[in-house]
């Protein structure tokens, strides 16, 4: 058991090492997501840097870093602890990814692809929060902070599975922390809004 859950964390931390805004970055000649905007490689900053096109891709990406060893697991599956360290591990893969110095975004899209396809109805009603506040507020970091607040009482709600419920706090916790700057500028009224619009071609 304890070579199982060590393998599946592994492959799942792996894979969620993988920078889709890194790579999507590149392969579009944008500039390095970790070193202009935010200096966040998420799927916001690529929005930011390089528009809608280059935003959805790198969002597309990271959630399917979530979905795909998720998606496998429970194929080989149906252990609730082992479906816990692999959402566990796709997270931490994207936040301290090993390909990229440890320097990761702040596992939004990851999280809610592998909570998606853990457990559908969780990820759904996650979805929807975000949707909601993101488009009566225009703050994605809003959005995001609601949704994973919201997290650990869905999954205790939809399966009272502890282990589902423990990991869902532990990701929360570091959601929030991830997310410090962009609270701090919530309170104080200066944080960026959601702009759709093409960006200014670069100087």
């Amino acid at each position: 058991m304890f070579v199982a859950i060590t393998f599946s964390f592994l492959i799942a931390y792996l894979c969620g090492s993988i920078s889709s805004a890194v790579l999507v970055s590149k392969l579009m000649g944008l500039p390095d997501p970790r070193m202009q905007g935010s200096g966040n490689p998420g799927s916001s900053n690529v929005l930011r840097l390089g528009g809608k096109k280059a935003g959805i891709i790198t969002l597309l990406g990271d959630v399917l870093k979530g979905v795909v060893p998720m998606l496998v697991a429970k194929l080989l599956t149906d252990n609730d602890t082992i479906l816990a360290v692999v959402m566990l591990g796709a997270f931490l893969g994207h936040l301290f990814p090993v390909f990229f110095e440890f320097k990761g975004g702040k596992g939004i899209a990851t999280a809610g692809g592998v909570i998606l396809t853990l457990a559908p109805v969780v990820g759904v009603l996650i979805l929807v929060i975000w949707l909601i506040v993101a488009f009566t507020t225009r703050y994605s970091s809003l959005a995001s902070l609601l949704a994973t607040f919201a997290t650990p009482f869905l999954f205790a709600w939809n399966t009272g599975e502890s282990a589902y419920i423990v990991v869902a706090i532990i990701v929360a916790i570091l959601i929030f922390w991830r997310h410090k700057p962009n609270i701090q500028r919530l309170i104080a009224g200066t944080e960026s809004k959601i702009n759709l619009s093409e960006p200014k071609p670069l100087p």
